[in-house]
């Protein structure tokens, strides 16, 4: 071994040593629940499973939830326990220890990249949908393709910039202060939001013609393209795979129950993508929307219609503030990633790793505002 190799090493030891720990299982399981409940989930999964066979879709998804997604879950989890470091330290160490090649750290360098590739866009999506949540709540919902507080590049960018601003200052409170603690703050909320709007859709709304769309199997339309995209669409929503698990592993404690845990977790985020789509198509086909809208029917169609229903300002204001609770977790999380790695690779400080990739998303916004294609390149 080198003595650059070594020097690492015995970084990622010191690492080890005094990192922190969850403050409590449910502070870990909230923080897990919220890092993998996104817009994915509030949007991308019921527009999917309408489009893709309904109920056999849906079908599809649960099974490799249960078959895939929750094994390489509870892989993940304990792996990060196991060796307590970021996922390049972790996968690396599991490794050489396993006897294998120490390059196998590359799939958390990949993890990390994906992260910073994902985070411009999916904050720049994040501060419309905050701009939005204000806009319900204030009634300005009624002109959705010229909105005054969402028009034009410097709005954008000042709620692209104030989203990052929040987020940011969560992490920089550490782990138990910023992380546990909002998402033990948040989530209860959002899932008291996200039932309550489900209820009121499937009393005001098409409920039959909802439940039919989402549920009823049509396995004629099934194809292996829409096969492949339940499992992505499985794995995606878990947050496997990208480094986010591992990392969250990695501040438990030894005597947690990471099967249980594990189970919890993929139930809860499987849970909320069905639910999801309860609260969005019976309003979709009361109002005789297209549902294979899909995120232009979000913010181009389901305003006007909010605008226009009784008590719609503040049924459009919620709606809009339980995607932000959602796009918030998320990218609170993905931050937590870059910041681990940035600590532990690069040698940062737990403030400089995170200003240094809170700056990086935030320069990447301006790219997508200002260069032509540049947000299409990143997605």
């Amino acid at each position: 071994m080198t003595s650059a190799n070594m020097a690492v090493r015995e970084g990622d030891k010191a690492d080890r040593a005094d990192k922190p720990q969850w403050g409590s299982r449910a502070g870990f399981v909230m923080a897990a629940i919220a890092s993998a409940v996104g817009l994915g989930n509030l949007w991308r999964f019921p527009f999917q499973a309408g489009e893709n066979g309904g109920g056999a879709f849906v079908l599809i998804y649960i099974a490799f939830v249960v078959l895939i997604g929750l094994p390489v879950l509870i892989a993940e989890l304990a792996i990060g326990r196991n060796k307590g470091l970021s996922p390049v330290g972790s996968t690396r160490e599991i490794a050489v220890e396993a006897g294998r090649s120490p390059n196998w750290q590359i799939a958390g360098w990949i993890g990390l990249a994906g992260g910073v590739i994902v985070l411009p866009s999916y904050t720049m999506l994040s501060g419309q949908i905050m701009a939005y949540s204000v806009m319900g709540f204030m009634g300005d919902l009624s002109d959705p393709n010229k909105t005054p507080l969402y028009d034009g590049p410097v709005p954008t960018l000042l709620w692209f910039t104030a989203f990052i601003a929040i987020a940011t200052g969560i992490v920089l409170r550490g782990l138990k202060r910023g992380i546990e603690f909002a998402s033990v703050l948040l989530m209860p909320a959002f899932f008291v939001i996200l039932a309550g709007l489900a209820a009121f859709a499937l009393y005001s709304g098409a409920a039959s013609d909802a439940l039919t769309y989402l549920f009823a199997p049509r396995f004629n339309q099934l194809t292996p393209e829409i096969v492949l995209d339940a499992l992505g669409q499985a794995l995606f929503s878990l947050g496997v795979g990208a480094g986010l698990m591992i990392t969250f592993g990695s501040f438990l404690s030894k005597d947690e129950n990471i099967g249980s845990n594990a189970t919890v977790i993929a139930g809860a985020d499987t849970l909320v993508a069905l639910v999801a789509g309860l609260m969005i198509f019976p309003i979709v086909f009361a109002f005789g929307m297209d549902p294979a809208a899909g995120m232009g029917l979000i913010f181009g169609t389901l305003p006007s219609f909010f605008a226009q229903m009784p008590l719609g300002n503040l049924i459009g204001g919620l709606f809009f503030f339980l995607a932000f609770i959602a796009a918030l977790t998320s990218s609170i999380a993905i931050l937590t990633v870059a910041r681990t790695i940035g600590i532990q690779q690069f040698g940062f400080s737990e403030r400089n790793a995170t200003l240094f990739f809170a700056l990086l998303t935030w320069v990447g916004g301006f790219g997508i505002v200002f260069i032509d294609g540049f947000g299409s390149l990143l997605d």
